[in-house]
């Protein structure tokens, strides 16, 4: 990402020569490759394991529900379809109370 701030009448020269070091060719490919390292500060971003947990419950999730959708709108159009009233009042219910309570 380049930055230019032409509101800037002067700049110190160690501030130049750091505005020129950030602003290189290879900085880009650094970013795109993945590396994790911006530019010779040392930066690095890392993500924890916990992120890539989430992101694999969250796809598997994704995918039962999907499939239960499908399976419930099957048995809705063959009209066979037939809810449980107590566990779906039941689950109304527990939602208000665990609502109510955050």
């Amino acid at each position: 990402m380049r930055v230019d701030d032409r509101n800037l009448t002067s700049v110190s020269a160690a501030e130049s020569g750091r505005t020129q070091e950030t602003q290189r060719p290879g900085r880009e490919d650094n970013l795109r490759s993945g590396s994790g390292t911006v530019g010779g500060g040392g930066d690095q971003v890392e993500l924890s394991s916990t992120l890539g947990s989430l992101s694999k419950a969250m796809s598997a999730y994704g995918s039962d529900r999907g499939s239960r959708v499908a399976e419930l709108t099957a048995q809705y159009s063959s009209g066979s379809y037939q809810p449980n009233s107590l566990a779906t009042s039941r689950g109304v219910i527990s939602e208000a109370l665990a609502a109510g309570t955050k």
